[in-house]
Parts: structure tokens; C-alpha cells; sequence
């Protein structure tokens, strides 16, 4: 099984569970970049002096990606519509909280970078 066949398997909810999985595996992800990219702003605000910023800022990013990608080959791979189980209202949620995520991270990055350069 090769990484396209795997990343295709999650997609579609894997190999146990309803077609559900995959878009709860899209919404968790998403929901753990916008905390992580929160609690980088937070480090760069002064509120929380542990951990790096920098690095949550890229983590947000990453997990944000893969959210939104995970829930775009959720969308493109689920048959029927909405309310039919398949997950699609699900996936479709994913994709704004995976750019959110994705736009939080982008914005404690910058900011890290400033605190950098003036620090």
C-alpha cells in the first residue's frame, strides 16, 4: 500500500467505521491546529511563557493543511448528499476550521517574527 492509498483510505473513513470517520478525522484535525495556533498567539502575546511560538505557528499550519486536505478528498470521494450519513456536512465544516487554523498560524508566525526582530 503506497502514502496515496493510505491518505485515499482515510478519506473515505478507513477501514473500520461509517463514512463519518473520515470527516471526523478532518474536523479533529482542523480543531487541534486552531488550538495550537491559539496557544501560539498566546506565546507571543506573553500570556503563556512555555513552548516555542515559531514552531506552533508552523504546526498550526501543517495540521490546518491537512485538515483541509482531508476534507476536500473526504468531499471528492463520499457518494450522496447531505444527510445521508456519509459525512459530507462534516467535511464541508473541515474546510473553513483547516483555513482557519491556516490563517492563525500564518498570523502568529508574523508576529513571531516581529517579536524577533525588535526583541
Amino acid at each position: 500500500m503506497n502514502a496515496s492509498d493510505v491518505v485515499l483510505a482515510v478519506a473515505e473513513g478507513g477501514v473500520i467505521g461509517d463514512g463519518r470517520t473520515g470527516a471526523n478525522l478532518a474536523l479533529g484535525v482542523g480543531l487541534l491546529g486552531v488550538a495550537i495556533a491559539w496557544l501560539a498567539l498566546a506565546r507571543i502575546a506573553g500570556r503563556i511563557s512555555t513552548g516555542n511560538a515559531r514552531t506552533g505557528a508552523m504546526s498550526a499550519m501543517v495540521a490546518g493543511l491537512a485538515g483541509t486536505v482531508l476534507a476536500v478528498l473526504h468531499l471528492v470521494t463520499s457518494s450522496g448528499g447531505p444527510g445521508t450519513g456519509n459525512g459530507l456536512v462534516g467535511a464541508i465544516a473541515a474546510i473553513p476550521l483547516g483555513l482557519t487554523a491556516i490563517v492563525l498560524g500564518r498570523r502568529a508566525l508574523t508576529r513571531s517574527r516581529r517579536t524577533v526582530l525588535t526583541g
